[in-house]
Order: C-alpha cells, then sequence, then structure tokens
C-alpha cells in the first residue's frame, strides 16, 4: 500500500529562470524516474500548478515576475498540497531560511550536485509518505471515536453518547448538565440528528442572552399591536421549530413567570402569542441545558421544583475536560486538522513540552477553551510545530515551577533559590539554542559558574 503511495507521488514541477539548470534538473529527473514539467518563473508555475498537478515544486529563491518566496506564499494561500524546496545561491541562504519558515519542506544551495537534488526529493516522499500514512491512522481514529458532532474516546463521553443513541427516538425532555464549554449544544444537536425529527428543524436559543423584556416574545411570539415595537404578527421560536427540536440553552436563566408558561407548554403542548386570545398547538421536542445546580436554584427559590421534574426526565451530565485528559489528544489533532483547511496554515503537530503544557492544564473553560488555544497557537507558530511560547500566557504558566513554589508557602531560601536558578538556566540555554558562553552572558555569571551550576543541578540534557 505505501509502495503504491509513493509511485504515485512522482510529479514535479521545476521552477528557475535559468534555462540551463531547467534542462539539467528535468534530465536529471526524468532519469530518476519523475515526471517533470519546467517553468521560468512564478506565474508560470502557477499556472502549470493547476494542469500538472504536482506532488513536488523545486523553485529558486530569487526570479523575475514572482520569486520562490512569493511562489510559496500563494501555493499556501491555495492550500495546495505539493511539496515545496527552495534552491538558492550561496549569498541568498537567508531567503531559503525564510522560505523554510514559510512552510518550505528544505532547501538546496547552488551550485548543487545532482545527487543532492535526488536525496532531497527522496526524503520529501518518505516524508509525505509518513504523512499521509499518519493521516490516514487519525481519521480512522476519529472514525472510531466521533458520534455526529462529537469526538471521544474517555469512558465518561462513550456512556453519553451510548445514553444519547438510546434516548434519541424518544420525545420526553432531556436536561444536559455540565460547565460552560463542554459542548452542551453539541449533544443536543446529536440528539436531534439521531431522531426522527431530524429533517425538521433545530432551534437553538440561550436563555440568558435575551433581555427578559424581549425573551417572552422570542420564545411565544405576539400579535400585532401586542406591544409598542409589534407592528406586525410574529412566530416565536417555538412555532418556528414545530416538528422539530427546540434547544433552550441556560434554562436556569429564565425567570420565574416564563418558567410557568414554559410548563404550560410541556404539560398541554400548545403556547399563546402576546396579545393573543387563542391557543396554538405545537408539536416540539424539548432539549434543555444548564452549567447552573438547578436542585441549589430551588432551594433559593429562583428555579420552580415542578419545572425541574418536567424538565429532568431523561438527564445527561457532561463531564469537564480535566476529567477526561483521555480526550485531548484526539481533540488537538481534530482542531489541527480543522483549522489548517480553515486558516490555510500547514501545522501538523505539537511538540512535547507544549503538548506536557496542554494535557496538564486544568482547562476551566474546557473544550472550546482548547479550540481557541490550538486556533490562537497555530496562528502564531512560526514553522510547522506548535511550541509552549506559541500557547496562551495563562497555560504556560499554569505549571511554572518557579511560580509554584514562590506560592506553596517555602520560606527556605535555599530550596527556592535553587528552583529559580534551575529554571532560569534552562530557559536560557533554550533560548541560545545551548550555547553555554552566550547563555551565560545573559544570566550574567561567568561561563565556569554556569559550567558548575549544570553539573550541580543535572541539566547536562538541557
Amino acid at each position: 500500500m505505501v509502495l503504491k503511495k509513493l509511485q504515485t507521488m512522482r510529479r514535479v514541477l521545476v521552477v528557475d529562470d535559468e534555462e540551463n539548470i531547467r534542462l539539467v534538473l528535468r534530465t536529471v529527473l526524468r532519469r530518476s524516474g519523475y515526471e517533470v514539467e519546467t517553468a521560468s518563473n512564478g506565474e508560470e508555475a502557477l499556472k502549470l500548478v493547476e494542469s500538472f498537478g504536482p506532488d513536488f515544486v523545486l523553485t529558486d529563491a530569487r526570479m523575475p515576475k514572482m520569486g520562490g518566496l512569493d511562489l510559496l506564499s500563494t501555493l499556501r494561500a491555495k492550500q495546495s498540497d505539493a511539496t515545496v524546496i527552495v534552491m538558492s545561491a550561496y549569498g541568498n541562504v537567508d531567503v531559503a531560511l525564510e522560505a523554510i519558515k514559510a512552510g518550505a519542506y528544505d532547501y538546496v544551495q547552488k551550485p548543487f550536485k545532482n545527487d543532492e537534488i535526488v536525496l532531497a526529493l527522496r526524503k520529501a516522499e518518505e516524508r509525505e509518505a509518513l504523512r499521509r500514512e499518519n493521516r490516514a491512522l487519525r481519521e480512522e481514529i476519529r472514525k472510531e471515536y466521533r458520534f455526529e458532532d462529537l469526538l471521544a474516546k474517555s469512558a465518561s463521553m462513550q456512556e453519553v453518547f451510548r445514553t444519547v443513541a438510546k434516548v434519541a427516538d424518544f420525545k420526553t425532555t432531556v436536561l444536559i448538565s455540565g460547565e460552560s464549554g463542554v459542548g452542551k449544544e453539541l449533544v443536543a444537536r446529536a440528539i436531534h440528528n439521531r431522531s426522527a425529527r431530524a429533517k425538521s428543524r433545530f432551534v437553538a436559543v440561550n436563555c440568558g442572552a435575551i433581555p427578559e423584556t424581549l425573551l417572552e416574545s422570542e420564545l411565544f411570539g405576539h400579535r400585532k399591536g401586542a406591544f409598542t415595537d409589534a407592528s406586525a404578527d410574529r412566530r416565536g421560536l417555538f412555532e418556528e421549530a414545530d416538528g422539530g427540536t427546540l434547544f433552550l440553552d441556560e434554562v436556569g436563566e429564565l425567570p420565574l413567570p416564563l418558567q410557568v408558561k414554559l410548563l404550560r407548554v410541556l404539560q398541554d403542548e400548545t403556547i399563546r402569542r402576546l396579545g393573543d386570545n387563542r391557543d396554538v398547538r405545537v408539536d416540539v421536542r424539548i432539549v434543555a441545558a444548564t452549567h447552573r445546580d438547578l436542585v441549589a436554584e430551588i432551594k433559593a427559590n429562583r428555579f420552580r421544583e415542578d419545572l425541574f421534574y418536567r424538565l429532568n426526565v431523561l438527564p445527561i451530565k457532561l463531564p469537564p475536560l480535566r476529567e477526561r485528559r483521555d480526550d485531548i489528544p484526539l481533540l488537538l489533532d481534530h482542531f489541527l486538522s480543522r483549522n489548517n483547511v480553515r486558516l490555510g496554515t500547514t501545522v501538523r503537530g505539537v511538540d512535547p513540552e507544549a503538548r506536557r503544557l496542554l494535557l496538564e492544564y486544568a482547562w476551566p473553560g474546557n473544550v472550546r477553551e482548547l479550540e481557541n488555544s490550538i486556533e490562537r497557537a497555530m496562528v502564531l507558530a512560526e514553522g510547522e510545530v506548535i511550541n509552549a511560547n506559541d500557547l496562551p500566557e495563562r497555560i504556560r504558566e499554569s505549571r511554572d515551577p518557579i511560580k509554584m513554589q514562590l506560592s506553596s508557602g517555602e520560606l527556605s531560601i535555599k530550596k527556592t533559590t535553587r528552583i529559580i536558578e534551575e529554571v532560569l538556566i534552562r530557559r536560557a540555554l533554550q533560548k541560545t539554542k545551548g550555547n553555554r558562553t552566550r547563555a551565560a552572558s545573559i544570566l550574567e555569571i561567568s561561563h565556569r559558574a554556569l559550567l558548575y551550576k549544570i553539573k550541580e543541578y543535572g541539566l547536562t540534557d538541557a
């Protein structure tokens, strides 16, 4: 199977303004089994990308009309799958490195040996074959753990999926509870999509987002003249959802007068528009959700007990993300893949330190916070891998050893100083990419003192 994939990845587009180089590369690459087309600049190359569909683009960095960097940028904007390798003359190495940062796979310095070009393409082929296999594997995993638009492998969420599958076809009211950002609306939509009502409308309303003075009209509709701005008859959301599902998000925010009216709808399956004197029958399945503790709200006289029992016929509780950390890697890969398509980025993964931070963070905003954090990191990432510095500060500092030590109540100067010194030395070595002389300068200590502390703290791997 892998061999078949490699055989289909053999089209190379050579882009260079020097005709001799184009001819040499075409000859060499055809002998090596590649199908080759050539272009003298980026503008010609873009036309050939459409018709030829290359797997690889081998481009010079500097050319008239459109150079290699502009070509690379345009290909990324068009979400081309072609792997780009940049060729640069000796004096243009900085340009080639800039291309690598912008998403090129590799660069070859001119003048080059023919074997160097073939070797670079072979390496790129192997990498692309591996990436395709990894993508296929991740997609299989996503299929295995996907339930409608929900994605989870944890035991607690698998139990939620089983419950949704069981209750979907019954008209019985469902109450979904859980913290903000856990995916309550996605569960509500899954219930609707799995039911016989899937061909009818799914109507969602956030009961806490609409002013109390407008909420009744929004839910039940009104007749012309019912109030000052009622210039025409208007159907409410219950009538809009007739035959389908009405999702009442944050139902705990409903004011008490509207709780009475909602209870009546659940009992009689009829609604009455504001300013009307007749009832209208509606066939609506109610799915409600809340992040509040409704039992506590009942005790505080802010929520009706009889309405609670009407809503809580089939309860579904969604666990917070911090209690199902097994789902984080799965969600992480999903958000990376989806955002690469949506944003036109080419981020392929997360480095070990950033992944550790993501797995250890408490995620008070749950899946929504994870999704937003990954999108931010992908936009800020300079290469194909997200590192710790690309993550929001709150995530980076959630496990900061210095802050943890200072907040621990520890009063020993000796212990605290050791931890602070170790953290600062690690950061300096990371910043200088292991250059100990420069690290010592940043730390404002002698090179000899730095070597001593590296040995004392066991930082030989830093």
